[in-house]
């Protein structure tokens, strides 16, 4: 993690030391005073219910090396600081900051980043890079989805001082952020999983996310000397899913921003340097496929992972493992052993022995038709069964879009399904029912207490349930209270 002295700190961000000892080093970096250990750097957050300066006492007292405050401390705080050998530095803002001070050490680790965004699968991408690359080089990589302007600076800023690469996953919210998090990282090698939906009603357009994506080559630079670097030479690499269909305009943006990087291409087309051929799903949705490599070379693969949509994923995986070095059946072995991040298209037995698809982390139309192909090609000998929450951030879009996904799941013909919500569970169920769902087939359900008080002993041994929804539907709860 990072170990540097508080004049170091002070010369690679725009923080003033109001007091404290410039040698002091410190060690690690948190923005919760309840994660401090002796050395660390606190950092203060003002938010709309909790103040991060608030906590600055509790810090110190903790054994913080310097606490970074955006408001001018007391007097008595001061004092306290220096009675226990604590820093104080001024900042204006936390977030810049924290990229600022990420950036240095991410300078100081002689690692090649490898950055990945995109609207779906990015999380799950993450996961498959990191184990893959794993097999080889002391990896470090986003915990959970912690992708956005805090949660990756704190991530790089975690990295041990040996890290050979590191894996960062990439979110954003508006355009110029997914910018601000490359020129931090610094990605050698970049992946772009999807160009979708998500986040729609604040871009306007899916050209729009298109272009947020693609303003992860504007960081991109050459692997530092002594770090792995891919083997395609010292130009940057993207990774790009040949098979989306912005896969031209993400190669025109990636050529009108740099002319040194070198595009990649994965998918499924024959002229793609990486190929996933036919998937098969065993009867638990596990895929099987084979994965074409350059030159020819094969490499059978079967995922842990459930659900054919995850084979997009990993053929971004392998791309990116084969160009960093790694053996082909190191590949293998670590996609059919590796654990995801959980609640997606994660299968748990019910109570009542029920098979449960939890996708309950989070939802997007192209996410929800992914999860419906996997529920249609499990085996069941009972009912199958949809239970669809509200897709969130989709703003004047939302009627159509969840329009969509009633109709995709009506041509699914699920036994049941349950639609979650307000105004999209609506309008889901009613696009459900002009497309042939019978009526007593669909059921609509205002919230997720709704859900549990009419589903929690519902479900049957034989039944085959799917369980997804936006993170502020929270299905996650349904699924507690019945597995």
């Amino acid at each position: 993690m990072v170990e540097l002295p508080i004049h170091e700190i002070l010369s690679a961000t725009s923080a003033s030391l109001v007091s404290g000892d410039a040698e002091r080093v410190c060690r690690g970096c948190v923005i919760d005073s309840r994660l401090v250990r002796e050395g660390s750097i606190f950092v203060a957050f003002p938010g709309e219910r909790v103040d991060g300066n608030d906590f600055a006492r509790a810090a110190i007292e903790a054994g913080a090396g310097a606490v970074a405050l955006t408001r001018e401390p007391a007097p008595e705080l001061v004092a306290l600081a220096a009675e226990r050998g604590c820093a104080v530095l001024a900042i204006e803002d936390g977030e810049e900051f924290l990229l600022a001070l990420a950036h240095a050490w991410r300078r100081r680790l002689a690692c090649t980043v490898v950055g990945i965004t995109g609207s779906i699968g990015k999380t799950t991408t993450k996961d498959m890079v990191a184990a893959v690359l794993g097999t080889t080089y002391r990896v470090h990589a986003t915990s959970g989805n912690y992708n956005n302007l805090i949660g990756m600076p704190l991530t790089i800023l975690s990295a041990p001082a040996d890290t050979q690469v590191l894996v960062l996953e990439m979110g954003m919210n508006s355009l110029g952020e997914i910018e601000r998090l490359s020129r931090c990282a610094e990605p050698s090698l970049a992946v772009i999983t999807k160009i979708g939906t998500s986040h729609i009603g604040m871009l306007g357009s899916r050209e729009n996310i298109a272009r947020a994506k693609m303003e992860i080559v504007l960081g991109m630079r050459s692997a530092p000397e002594g770090a792995p670097a891919p083997k395609t030479g010292a130009a940057p690499v993207l990774v790009l899913p040949a098979d989306d269909d912005f896969f031209p305009f993400m190669c025109e943006r990636a050529r009108a921003e740099r002319d040194d990087i070198s595009i990649v291409r994965a998918g499924a087309s024959s002229d793609c340097a990486y190929r996933m051929g036919a998937v098969a799903l065993d009867a638990d949705g596990h895929p099987h496929f084979t994965a074409g490599l350059p030159k020819g070379a094969a490499l059978e693969v079967a995922l842990s992972t459930t659900g054919a949509q995850s084979v997009s994923n990993a053929i971004l995986a392998i791309a990116v493992g084969d160009l960093m070095g790694v053996g082909a059946q190191d590949m293998a072995s670590a996609l059919s052993e590796l654990a995801i991040t959980g609640r997606r298209q994660e299968i748990r037995r019910a109570r009542s022995g029920a098979r449960v698809i939890d996708d309950s982390y989070n939802a997007s139309p192209e996410s929800m038709a992914a999860a419906l192909d996997l529920l249609e090609l499990l085996p069941a000998t009972g009912s199958r069964i949809a239970v669809l929450g509200e897709i969130g951030e989709l703003g004047d879009e939302a009627p159509r879009l969840h329009a969509l996904v009633g109709a995709y799941a009506a041509a699914k013909k699920p036994d049941y399904l349950v639609c979650v919500g307000a105004d999209g569970a609506r309008d889901m169920a009613a696009a459900a029912r002009l497309m042939g769902l019978s009526d007593d087939a669909v059921l609509e359900l205002p919230d997720v207490d709704a859900a549990i008080e009419r589903l929690a002993g519902a479900f049957r041994a034989d039944d085959v349930v799917l369980v997804k929804g936006s993170r502020f539907v929270g299905l996650d709860r349904l699924v507690e209270e019945v597995c």
